[in-house]
């Protein structure tokens, strides 16, 4: 099987490769006939105008440009920066689309118009999720039970003042309790640098994963006429953002969490001093860095994070977490690119506090083919892989009557990959995976489309042995 698996890569990879017919043409760039194109030309931006934006303001679009009224520059250089710009408007994720072009020129003065399509904002979404780590977990090892399911309202508006700020209001019901209130505003001063993001969090929880076993399984208990574990979180954020791919971000949160008796009994190290309660105030700087064509699905550029964390004002809930996370993106044949992801991390001091352990297999610590294992550590890195050919794109009309949502993208990539990780425990022995190399691959099937929307199909191969399809509705960044 896996001999076919790597013809069928191969054949789709090669098709048409070379062929001058399959280049993708940016056509961010609209020039009318009247503008000079010589190479040497300094032209003056006369004006900058901005179309489409019935609730956006438009000092917010402009913001994102790398130019402004009365610049001069090469006529080479200002198409660079539409190009650029329009990738920066679009990663605003205010837009379904947007065109940045010159449109008319007098003399050495050219006019530059920007079209933006608005997305629908308000989005009253009714929440169905499973409470396993992953869709393959559920349906396997769960038998697909509706008991092991949240349901509720995700209130989302976005773009609420037409400053790109959003709320956000969660109220979950179902096999967990969940009310989330969440306000944030990009920009507060004059300059468009500087914002904040503030929120409250209430949860509790019938199922909690205690401890890990030693085949990199979690472990659960569950209460089913109780609630086995509640957090409540207050944080504030301050975001710094000097230009259009540099921010940083300022947290602090109180946090108040509780385990039920039966946690304790099952797991006296899961809380630090043998405690069913954890009250603790934590701190964070987060640094990223953006700059590719499309954030959320790149095909060229880079996009990075880093973090330091600490968490407690004293020896009992001290820890420190630093780390980094960081794709790239390059194009090397007509429709085809390749991802190369890195990230690592290191807490401490080292200790056996269960809640200090997790790694592999939460957030982005994930290795492909591996959606059953977690791999608990207090120090890990990852690397990962991925060659990328795009096999078609098709725009679906839509019945509705509107200016903005009257197409639908889809894009379709096969892919190929290879992932290795490891994660490193001085308290944790004779496991499959900590304190050992572990490596992945395989193939799939990635659909982009409109509103960031972006499914995997995987088909993975792990250090075991075990192979089978794997579906996410998400991407690494």
């Amino acid at each position: 099987m896996r001999y076919w698996l790597a013809v069928l890569l191969f054949v789709f990879f090669m098709q048409n490769s070379f062929s001058q017919s399959a280049k993708v043409v940016d056509t961010a760039v609209v020039v009318s006939d009247s503008v000079q194109t010589k190479k040497n030309t300094v032209v003056f931006i006369g004006d900058v105008i901005v179309t489409g934006n019935k609730k956006t303001r438009t000092y917010i679009i402009l913001r994102e440009t790398t130019f402004k009224k009365g610049d001069q520059m090469s006529l080479p250089d200002l198409s660079k920066k539409l190009i650029e710009s329009k990738q920066l408007i679009y990663n605003t994720g205010l837009f379904v689309d947007d065109s940045v072009y010159i449109s008319s020129q007098k003399g050495n003065i050219v006019f530059i118009n920007i079209d933006v399509k608005e997305r629908w904002y308000f989005f009253p979404l009714p929440y169905f999720i499973l409470i396993d780590r992953n869709f393959n977990q559920w349906w396997v090892q769960e038998n697909r039970s509706l008991a092991r399911v949240d349901y509720g309202m995700k209130f989302m508006q976005n773009n609420v003042s037409g400053q790109n700020d959003n709320l956000n209001i969660w109220l979950i019901n179902g096999y967990d309790q969940q009310i989330t209130l969440r306000y944030t505003l990009p920009f507060v001063d004059k300059k468009l640098t500087k914002g904040f993001n503030v929120g409250f969090t209430h949860s509790r929880q019938r199922e909690i994963n205690y401890a890990t076993s030693t085949g990199n399984q979690q472990v659960f208990l569950n209460l089913p006429n109780d609630y086995s574990r509640n957090v409540t979180r207050f944080d504030l954020t301050y975001s710094y953002r000097p230009d259009q791919r540099i921010s940083h971000f300022f947290r602090i949160s109180y946090n108040n969490e509780s385990i039920a008796d039966t946690v304790l009994k099952l797991n006296p190290a899961y809380y630090p001093n043998n405690s069913t309660n954890f009250k603790y105030i934590d701190f964070g700087y987060y640094f990223r860095y953006y700059n590719s064509d499309y954030n959320i699905y790149p095909t060229k550029g880079i996009i990075g994070e880093a973090f330091i964390y600490k968490r407690g004002l004293d020896n009992i809930s001290n820890l420190w977490q630093i780390g980094f996370h960081t794709l790239y993106a390059k194009p090397i044949l007509p429709k085809t690119f390749f991802h190369v992801e890195a990230a690592a991390t290191i807490k401490f001091p080292s200790t056996d506090y269960f809640i200090n352990q997790p790694l592999f297999g939460y957030g982005y610590y994930n290795l492909r083919g591996m959606e059953y294992y977690v791999v608990d550590g207090t120090a890990g890195a990852l690397g990962k892989f991925t060659l990328y050919r795009e096999l078609f794109s098709y725009i679906y009309k839509t019945p509705f009557r509107s200016k903005t949502h009257d197409k639908i993208p889809f894009r379709f990539y096969l892919k190929a990959y290879s992932d290795a990780g490891y994660s490193y425990s001085q308290n944790i022995t004779n496991t499959l995976f900590n304190n050992k190399l572990m490596y992945s691959y395989g193939v799939g099937l990635d659909i982009v489309s409109i509103y960031d929307f972006v499914f995997r199909f995987e088909y993975s191969f792990n250090q075991l042995g075990n192979n089978g399809l794997y579906l996410h509705a998400h991407n690494s960044f």
